[in-house]
């Protein structure tokens, strides 16, 4: 780990707040302090960093990033029931270019990834997403990326990456890496008919912002697929984070911190950002949204059922229904009650995934199949395995 990339962080005012309670997260994290060494990132199991810059993001008009006042508020939560070890390792500071910040990102991200360290990453503008996503280049493996946006963020492929055209960087820049892409609360009139289209084209999933806040459970099967997760905190609703220039419409704050918890119990994810953190306005509010935002995604990662081990799956309920010309088949967990179908091997699988992959599902696929209708995700996928 190159400690030269990070800023570490000026500790003298969250003392104060720090001494109410031993059980306070302040006093259980292993911070990067001014004048101490960098942290010892043994039995990590979570690592936070932040990143100022956003220099790519059109809308900026401003380089305030008060990663200190969401310390703040994150470091006097209590940490519950929880055996997990944490580190805080500082901010990375812009680069003399973005690539150079890009490069930082990556090489910080990668080395906490072989570590089999969960980064959380605190952002700047979200095109830090696709150094992020890079981190994953040399593990020989495709990426299933989870979105939580108002926007595809498609854009322009042929222009130079910004914050609203990264995800279309991941899909055409070499290597290929990105399998599935999906996005999680877009509001149609922020994305062109053209993206939605090409979207369906590449049999990328979308879910609308009303269909997951009418029942945000029907999301989980998409983060228990996820390698990387991202949250724009512009899709949560400017009146609770207290800013006027965000839109009106968005996730809530009990919906977004449901779906941080989903990301974390994901046995699969492994490293998680929070993007666009320098357009909070200077509240209270807004800074504790997002510090149990940040609370909810680690106790998700607490609850981890670890069922991705051939142990668990030799324990899985298997359920063959015949639909149409096709045999689903289905899989449910006695540990969890989660259900999984199988995709079928195919001549022209992409030979970095697994001959056998199992989708995460939801019980009411289980149903729609036994009623002859065979699951949108299981023929995306499928068809995505023949292309």
């Amino acid at each position: 780990m190159n400690i030269d990339f990070f800023k570490p962080i000026d500790f003298e005012e969250f003392l104060e707040s720090l001494e109410k309670s031993p059980s306070l997260l302040g006093n259980q994290i292993n911070t990067y302090v001014k004048g101490e060494d960098f942290p010892n990132l043994e039995q990590v199991k979570v690592a936070i960093f932040g990143v100022v810059e956003n220099r790519r993001d059109s809308k900026a008009d401003k380089e305030y990033f008060d990663f200190t006042a969401i310390r703040k508020e994150f470091y006097q939560l209590h940490s519950g029931n929880w055996d997990i070890n944490i580190a805080d390792l500082g901010d990375i500071i812009a680069g003399d270019s973005v690539d150079d910040t890009y490069f930082a990102v990556k090489s910080v991200t990668f080395e906490l990834l072989k570590r089999n360290i969960i980064p959380i990453i605190l952002g700047g503008s979200q095109d830090l997403a696709y150094a992020q996503y890079r981190a994953y280049d040399d593990y020989g493996s495709m990426v299933n990326y989870v979105n939580v946006d108002a926007k595809f963020d498609l854009g322009n492929t042929d222009a130079p990456i910004t914050s609203t055209s990264y995800v279309g960087k991941m899909v055409v820049n070499e290597p290929y890496n990105l399998f599935n892409y999906s996005n999680l609360g877009y509001q149609t009139y922020f994305n062109s008919q053209e993206e939605i289209g090409l979207l369906e084209k590449l049999y990328f999933d979308a879910y609308r912002l009303g269909e997951v806040a009418n029942n945000i459970s029907i999301v989980e099967p998409v983060f228990r697929n996820a390698n990387m997760a991202t949250i724009d905190i512009s899709c949560i609703e400017g009146a609770v984070l207290g800013n006027r220039n965000i839109s009106p419409n968005g996730f809530n704050g009990r919906e977004i911190c449901a779906l941080a918890r989903y990301a974390g119990i994901s046995d699969e994810l492994s490293s998680f950002g929070l993007y666009h953190l320098d357009y909070l306005e200077k509240s209270k509010n807004s800074t504790m949204l997002v510090s149990q935002i940040l609370w909810y995604f680690i106790e998700g990662v607490i609850y981890r059922k670890n069922e991705n081990n051939l142990a668990a799956k030799n324990n899985f309920l298997k359920y063959q229904v015949p639909v149409q010309d096709d045999i689903l088949v289905f899989y449910k967990s006695n540990l969890s009650g989660r259900w999984w179908i199988e995709i079928p091997y195919s001549a022209n699988f992409n030979n970095k995934l697994e001959k056998h992959t199992l989708l995460p599902c939801t019980y009411q696929d289980y149903e729609e199949a036994c009623n002859q209708t065979i699951p949108e995700r299981w023929w995306k996928a499928r068809r995505k395995n023949e292309l």
